[in-house]
């Protein structure tokens, strides 16, 4: 399965917890295909939020070319329309509003077909305490991998 990584959230691995993961895809017009395409996408601080029962990632930032049109181009954060299956969507939705937690996208990137996709995520947020835990574990296990490297015998 070769994907091509276009943007990833790395802040979101380290504050919330992840419970679920989806692929779903993204609406997009001609020009932000190309910007995909050119690594032009941030997906700091970017959340889904479901808009008339359909879920769309807001915050997402896609930059324009210099190439495009300015007349043609839209907002470069616009709220984005995801597509799932219907199934997948009242699962969401129910953990959502039922259970409290949040959607967040964690990367875009294209598939061997090269579509579009965004790779989302039902989330827990951590407490600050999980977040040292979690750093603390982290360190240790560096610090014990670079002794088991640096080892002689």
């Amino acid at each position: 399965m070769a994907i091509n990584i276009i943007a990833q959230n790395k802040k979101a691995r380290h504050d919330y917890e992840i419970l679920e993961k989806f692929e779903a895809g993204i609406v997009l017009q001609g020009s932000e295909v190309k910007a995909l395409r050119a690594k032009r996408a941030n997906l700091h601080d970017s959340f889904c939020r479901f808009i008339k029962g359909e879920l769309h990632v807001m915050n997402l930032h896609i930059a324009h070319l210099e190439t495009t049109n300015r007349n043609y181009s839209g907002d470069t954060r616009t709220p984005r329309k995801l597509l799932l299956h219907k199934k997948q969507l009242e699962k969401i939705y129910v953990k959502m509003h039922k259970d409290a937690l949040t959607v967040i996208p964690l990367m875009i990137y294209f598939n061997e077909k090269n579509y579009a996709k965004v790779s989302i995520a039902i989330a827990k947020g951590k407490k600050l305490h999980d977040k040292r835990a979690d750093m603390k574990t982290r360190t240790l296990d560096r610090e014990a991998s670079q002794a088991i490297k640096n080892r002689s015998f």
